[in-house]
């Protein structure tokens, strides 16, 4: 009774500060559809089961290691990579001499999506998002002076995994390092890319069977090496609320699995060695619950599906990077302080390795001085916080030990709704988790837009300042003319009947469901097969996928608070109908190989329901092909979102051919990361408007209108001028 009589008491107190009938009432409703209280007592804990659990142990929730961070604190793997590989290697050395532990590569668009740098679809994206690999002479260059036998190494790699992995163990054997000594891991999820990423080659089934046989291979051939990374990161990224990134990643995982023993491995020979990276976002105990969490649930469900016998087949080892999402353009260096708060939230929640993102990526390209803050809040942490003094400082937490009991009983709900459908890959080929995630991100959006959610210095506490920041620039025609020049010297100095031969075993293989693909590959790259070349002989077989972009209606409007917000977007309308007699009509393009949708998918959304006619293009346009379907659709605006820095190069091209076309009078507006320092450079090109990270979507849509109709008024008067 003295609890509950203790509990009223404080009702009472909190009734009379609060000024408000009852205080039960005082809820917040996250995304995660998780009703926080305002007061949480050993009562929300009674029925929680995971309290006795100890680190080391299933269900693992306090950790996967016994000792955690007082044994060894955390690798931090920062994740880098541009231009060449030779620019790349200089900056891996720089940072494993100021204290970084292990490499993560980040490859450029081309590479992921499996073209090599002379294909005249890339032309764009040659080292501007990453490293451009196109064969094993790049690698080699890549890890120069780098002992592969001691150096941890993890490769965001998706699409075009198998070239790119063979190309790393044929490097490290003409190091003298055997396979057996690599250590790292290899992102290879494919699945995530078909929800949100994007930077896929092939479609889901033969997707599949390339991670079963790398799976295959690495358990056999590589015992230190991890052979997936199951990864929420991209999900939580393009929107998607806490538990769709948990629920999607261990389904994810439970898929690959399924997939592996389906070709005759083992569940204990191989599922130790899967791993996870998550994202950590700005919701600092929700994210240190759900690490947490992500472990409970794929004890359990490893266990559950696959009756495991090796503890460490239910143990969730996992990676995280701090939000690439919350990072904000405006008051640039309040993004020190955000990735700070998320870096605290992914070691207090238990992550093994983490990446901590710089201040500068919401505006373009980290550069050296931004790289350097970013390692050293790592290393801070490590050493002046006392937070690796003892394991899970956040257990028994009245308020954390709920949320993270709620986590893990949503997410098992999702969880068991993809199972029921048949498992994810059946999911994904449907839509199912896309679909969601979409909605989760247009809620969220509008959410922002309505000043509902406050981002500091956004929507709230502006600054007039502008900070100036210096933004790394990559001389793109002169990486992919160095790139196109090391291609022509290998081509010239190779076997051709070695590779051509090489290359026909592996389409055999693909084609008749034979072999090992990443065994075949290694034959390929070790005879200086290109990536491009590889991913080709593949694609011959599977195809390259595609898939028609559909647009979330309905959701952006009825969740945003505050009708007034659209009053000006309202008159621009009726104005511009009054124009052209019908409602605008835009093209959403995204060019080159940037596979990040979010932004492009959100605006069209909202522009839909706002009362444009919104059109949205398949990814991975070519200038001309956007303008093709820009004609044939007969739009007064063509809108382009740009995420990887290609924009110098593929929007001016845009412009010009509808020059060309004598189609000018089609308005272009663009938005994404775009360093204000370009601003004037795409302006002088003929774009209308730029609208940086953080424009309320109200905002951009009045100004889109109203430009829209100054140009119909041009073009009105200037042919009226001519038929006088």
């Amino acid at each position: 009774m003295k609890k509950k009589d203790n509990l009223e008491n404080w009702k009472k107190n909190a009734i009379n500060e609060l000024k408000t009938p009852n205080v039960d009432n005082i809820f917040i409703n996250t995304q995660e559809g998780i009703n926080i209280k305002p007061l949480y007592t050993s009562e929300d804990n009674e029925n929680i089961t995971h309290l006795d659990s100890y680190p080391g142990e299933p269900p693992f929730l306090r950790g996967p290691k016994a000792t955690m961070y007082t044994g060894r604190p955390w690798t931090i793997r920062q994740y880098a990579g541009f231009s060449t590989a030779s620019e790349s290697n200089k900056f891996y050395k720089k940072n494993l001499a100021s204290g970084q532990k292990g490499l993560s590569v980040a490859f450029d668009l081309a590479t992921h999506r499996g073209y090599d740098s002379d294909h005249e679809r890339v032309y764009g994206d040659v080292g501007k998002a990453g490293v451009a690999i196109d064969s094993v002479e790049d690698m080699k260059i890549l890890f120069d002076g780098i002992p592969l036998d001691k150096m941890s190494v993890s490769m965001t790699m998706n699409g075009a995994v198998l070239p790119v992995l063979a190309g790393y163990i044929v490097a490290a054997q003409e190091q003298d390092v055997s396979t057996r000594e690599l250590s790292g891991t290899i992102q290879n999820d494919i699945l995530k890319e078909f929800m949100v990423r994007n930077t896929y080659i092939y479609p889901p089934e033969p997707s599949m069977r390339i991670v079963s046989d790398i799976i295959n291979f690495t358990s056999k051939e590589m015992p230190k090496f991890n052979s997936i990374s199951i990864s929420g990161y991209h999900m939580q990224e393009a929107g998607a609320s806490l538990v769709q990134e948990l629920a999607f990643t261990i389904a994810d995982g439970l898929e690959y699995i399924r997939a592996a023993t389906k070709s005759g491995l083992l569940v204990d020979d191989f599922a130790p060695r899967l791993s996870f990276f998550f994202a950590i976002g700005m919701n600092f105990f929700m994210e240190a619950a759900k690490l947490r969490a992500a472990r409970y649930l794929w004890s359990q469900w490893t266990k559950k599906l696959f009756n495991c016998q090796n503890p460490k087949s239910q143990m969730l080892r996992t990676h995280c990077q701090t939000s690439g999402a919350s990072l904000q353009e405006q008051d640039p260096y309040n993004n020190i302080i955000r990735t700070t708060i998320e870096a605290l939230a992914a070691t207090l929640g238990g992550t093994q390795s983490l990446h901590t993102n710089s201040f500068d990526e919401a505006i373009g390209l980290p550069t050296e001085f931004s790289a350097k803050i970013a390692r050293n809040t790592q290393l801070i942490l490590q050493h002046e916080t006392g937070i690796t003094d003892t394991v899970d400082p956040l257990a028994g937490s009245y308020f954390v030990e709920s949320m993270t009991k709620e986590l893990i009983d949503k997410s098992n709900e999702l969880i068991e709704k993809i199972e029921e459908m048949g498992g994810m890959t059946v999911a994904v080929i449907n839509g199912f988790p896309k679909s969601e995630i979409e909605i989760s991100a247009t809620k969220r959006q509008a959410k922002i837009d309505s000043g509902e959610q406050v981002i500091v210095g956004v929507n709230k506490y502006k600054s007039d300042e502008k900070e100036k920041v210096d933004v790394l620039d990559i001389d793109n025609k002169a990486v992919r003319e160095e790139q196109i020049k090391k291609l022509n010297e290998i081509k010239q100095a190779r076997n051709s009947k070695e590779v051509n031969k090489a290359l026909q075993n592996l389409k055999q293989a693909a084609k008749e469901n034979i072999g090992n693909l990443l065994d075949l590959t290694v034959v390929a790259i070790e005879a200086r097969a290109t990536v491009g070349e590889v991913s080709y002989a593949l694609e011959e077989v599977y195809g390259r996928y595609g898939v028609k972009q559909d647009i979330i209606k309905d959701v952006y409007k009825s969740s945003y608070q505050n009708e007034e917000d659209f009053k000006e977007v309202d008159i621009a309308l009726s104005n511009f109908k009054n124009i052209a007699g019908e409602n605008p009509k835009i093209f959403m393009a995204k060019l080159g190989q940037d596979g990040h949708d979010r932004g492009a998918k959100v605006i069209a959304s909202a522009f839909t329901d706002i009362g444009f006619s919104v059109e949205i293009g398949t990814l991975f346009q070519t200038p001309k092909e956007a303008v093709d379907l820009a004609i044939e659709l007969g739009v007064h605006v063509i809108g382009i979102s740009s995420l990887a820095a290609g924009h110098k190069t593929l929007i001016p091209e845009l412009i010009d051919e509808l020059k060309k076309r004598q189609a000018d009078d089609i308005l272009v507006v663009c938005g994404g990361v775009i360093p204000a320092q370009d601003y004037q450079f795409l302006y002088d090109a003929g774009v209308a408007a730029i609208f940086g990270p953080g424009t309320p979507i109200p905002d951009a849509a009045s100004t889109t209108i109203n430009k829209a109709a100054e140009q119909l008024m041009r073009m009105h008067n200037f042919r009226k001028a001519r038929t006088k």
